[in-house]
């Protein structure tokens, strides 16, 4: 096979067997500072897929941002074959303000494929499409629950896409489970166009979780190496085959007051189980939230003041364990009622 040519990426060069740190010019704030998508590309000495890894497309799920780092530092990218670029904040107005969403309150990842012409999130998406997703053979977007919730480290994928489902299999996530590609999603546009992406879960918004970083980066490792980008050496396969949840509820708060849990994300539970107890404030009405069903925790809420109807817990229905789960039985058992997205909490 011959060795790779430069890679060229908006204009610029990259030379083989190198790494460049690259601004794409996306706006200037008010005050003249302008704002850029910058990205960082390391281009492998031998040839191989492209592959991207993004955080922070909200501006709060700064979990992703962690990971990039370490990704970035990782000593088997010296290895590397093929093209990585790696995009740590996506969505740089919100992660200095510390919001999911742009200054005109939308959601990015509701702005694809966007217009060099349209609002700032449309520009914004339009660059960062057609500059670097549709650049690569396969993508890694990376988030976290939004403020005050938290998930468990998971893995997302879409319904029927073989692709994405060996890229969950070698992540090694403890959970792995649908989600619906959305009008307007990153996830959706990408998959028209032929790029493929895997979605990573975990943690909660402006906070580091440790575990959550952990398993992040473990698994970008692994698709590497799964897609012969980089050599096993150093890199441990997933020792627990995951859950693969085929359906989600979100249970929901009985009465408003002060809300003590007494299971935690990761848990696996069974129908009638107390979950959790809301309290009113002279504790005289005390009201149990119940497991309706058998499943696992994938999500909760932090905060211990809750009203009527708020989202308490994310449950998943459980498939039997894929512990020699082919690609084609992982996606044939993910092919059921897809789960809900951050989005559709509230």
């Amino acid at each position: 096979m011959p060795a790779p040519q430069p890679f060229e990426i908006a204009g610029h060069r990259v030379e083989r067997g190198t790494r460049k740190s690259i601004t794409l010019p996306v706006s200037i704030l008010p005050d003249h500072t302008p704002i850029g998508l910058s990205l960082e590309v390391h281009h492998g000495k031998r040839p191989g897929p492209t592959l991207f890894v993004s955080a922070a497309v909200h501006g709060d799920e700064v979990i992703g941002v962690e990971i990039v780092r370490r990704l970035l530092r990782a000593p088997q990218l010296t290895s590397l074959r093929g093209t990585l670029i790696v995009v740590p904040v996506v969505n740089s107005f919100g992660f200095l303000s510390r919001s999911r969403y742009l200054p005109d309150r939308r959601d990015l990842n509701r702005c694809f494929p966007g217009s060099p012409s349209g609002s700032l999130g449309s520009r914004l998406a339009h660059i960062f499409l057609n500059d670097v997703v549709l650049r690569c053979d396969f993508g890694i977007d990376l988030h976290s629950a939004a403020i005050h919730r938290t998930n468990l480290p998971q893995v997302r994928v879409s319904p029927s896409d073989r692709v994405t489902a060996k890229m969950a299999i070698d992540f090694g996530a403890p959970v792995v489970l649908t989600s619906p590609l959305r009008d307007g999603s990153l996830r959706a546009v990408a998959a028209k166009n032929g790029t493929p992406i895997l979605l990573y879960e975990a943690g909660e918004g402006l906070r580091f979780d440790e575990m959550a970083v952990r398993a992040g980066l473990a698994g970008i490792l692994r698709v590497m190496r799964g897609q012969d980008m980089l050599p096993a050496k150093g890199i441990a396969r997933a020792k627990v085959a995951p859950h693969v949840c085929t359906s989600s509820s979100w249970l929901r708060a009985p009465a408003g007051g002060l809300l003590r849990t007494f299971r935690a994300e990761g848990e696996t539970v069974e129908e009638g189980d107390i979950l959790a107890t809301v309290s009113d404030p002279f504790g005289e009405v005390e009201t149990n939230l119940l497991a309706p069903a058998a499943g696992i925790l994938i999500g909760r809420a932090i905060l211990p003041v809750v009203n009527e109807g708020d989202a308490i817990f994310h449950l998943a229905r459980l498939s039997p364990r894929a512990v020699e789960a082919t690609v084609d039985d992982l996606a044939t058992q993910l092919e059921t009622d897809p789960l809900f997205d951050e989005d559709e909490i509230i």
